[in-house]
């Protein structure tokens, strides 16, 4: 009788990321040689931020940032609408037990970024930062 192999938390979070990292790369292999047969997909470059995977391995959440200005919106439906084909991709190039289900995320990351530096410049901001650092010296 075969025995289950029991891996510890820190082994799970470890293998979770990744597979999530594989999952990110095989993702962007497939929209770069632009297989996937969507006028909006093939049309965008399309950069996939992050892969985060459940602690089962079963859900995969890819974030999407479609570079050059392209419309968001409309390239994360088109990856909607073309889930399943990118699905049982995925799945043949994974070859784990189970596929993961995938779903695509528009990656607000950037703007995220953008509104916390736009702040940092802010004058008020700068001043009380500027306090700080020749309090430092």
């Amino acid at each position: 009788m075969a025995r289950r192999q029991e891996f510890t938390a820190e082994q799970q979070s470890v293998r979770v990321l990744k597979v999530g990292e594989r999952v990110r790369h095989i993702l962007s292999e497939l929209l770069a040689r632009q297989e996937v047969h969507d006028d909006i997909v093939s049309a965008a470059s399309i950069a996939v931020t992050e892969v985060r995977m459940s602690p089962d391995l079963r859900n995969a959440t890819a974030y999407v940032k479609p570079l050059l200005g392209a419309d968001e919106e409309a390239v994360v439906k088109a990856l909607r609408q073309n889930t399943a084909y990118l699905q049982r991709e995925v799945a043949k190039r994974l070859g784990l037990k189970f596929a993961p289900k995938l779903k695509f995320r528009s990656d607000e990351s950037f703007d995220e970024a953008d509104r916390i530096e736009k702040l940092l410049r802010d004058p008020k901001v700068a001043r009380d930062l500027g306090d700080d650092l020749a309090a430092d010296d």
